[in-house]
């Protein structure tokens, strides 16, 4: 019954608008679209928590479910040193934001946002016409994420959550949550800014790192990059580090520490992904409670 009262709300989100746009005699369309919210699941359903990874179905069997949180998280692509794919932010959300959706238990993680405000791009301001680096205007990635959390609200998401790993997304994050809370005074849908996430968070999983894990950087390589960094991302893909080219070139460390060891490098990683998801799905939950 849960299930059916479900599909008639998603029904009445979606077709209706579009029946309304087309006139009422598009009907193949309509029968098309209620075949496709009602067809059944003959599979068993992926484990994955990213919507990309997942069918139609699985998403909306999910949300039918109770898994009403969606989580946006925003990484960028920019210089990142010697060593470092460009998408090094993205990297690290690959590594933390599933940690959120399995810790808060309903929540699914939308495809993490690439393309973010780094700089001034006439005149480029901050190192930006540095090739590999990205970056949109505030107005374009405002309206970007507006335009993704309102598709993840009429699929039946309730809670809709922004995180960023850059320090450039952060305010854009709070403006969008602000203008979306003003349009959704009359639903039941709520979105958050999840601005812990970033500060203190990068702060608390180094001091984590450092205090209970017991590694510290004993000097500074100059580059845009670090331990955390570079031990979060190689929990993704060690290959995102360059790692087996500084084996093979004696460059296997970062900031002092040695990053040789590929299973005790990723296994630190994961501490870290585990200890930063874990204190943002606590600051979730409080906000959604």
């Amino acid at each position: 019954m849960k299930i059916i009262r479900f599909l008639t709300l998603i029904l009445g989100l979606i077709i209706v608008p579009m029946v309304h746009g087309q006139g009422m005699t598009d009907q193949k369309r309509l029968e098309r679209a209620k075949q496709l919210m009602a067809a059944e699941n003959h599979l068993p359903p992926s484990d994955s928590v990213w919507i990309e990874e997942l069918t139609y179905m699985e998403v909306r069997d999910h949300i039918a479910k109770g898994v009403t949180t969606a989580i946006i998280p925003t990484g960028g692509i920019e210089e990142n040193g010697p060593y470092l794919a460009t998408g090094k932010h993205n990297y690290i959300l690959r590594a933390i934001c599933p940690v959120i959706a399995r810790e808060l238990g309903n929540a699914l993680c939308a495809p993490i946002v690439q393309f973010v405000p780094e700089g001034d791009l006439d005149p480029p301001g901050n190192l930006r016409f540095i090739p590999g680096t990205f970056s949109v205007r505030d107005e374009t990635y405002e309206a970007l994420l507006d335009d993704i959390a309102t598709s993840l609200k009429l699929h039946g998401f309730k809670d809709i959550i922004f995180l960023g790993d850059s320090g450039g997304n952060q305010r854009g994050m709070g403006e969008v949550v602000k203008e979306l809370n003003l349009r959704w005074t009359q639903s039941d849908v709520k979105a958050h800014f999840i601005k812990e996430f970033y500060t203190p968070g990068w702060e608390d999983t180094e001091r984590y790192t450092e205090e209970v894990l017991g590694v510290v950087e004993p000097h500074n390589d100059g580059h845009h990059d670090d331990i955390w960094v570079t031990a979060l991302m190689m929990v993704t893909d060690p290959s995102s580090v360059r790692y087996q080219q500084r084996i093979d070139k004696n460059l296997a460390t970062i900031n002092g520490v040695d990053i040789s060891n590929l299973d005790e490098i990723v296994d630190l990683g994961q501490k870290m992904a585990e200890y930063r998801g874990q204190k943002a799905a606590a600051i979730i939950r409080e906000r959604i409670n």
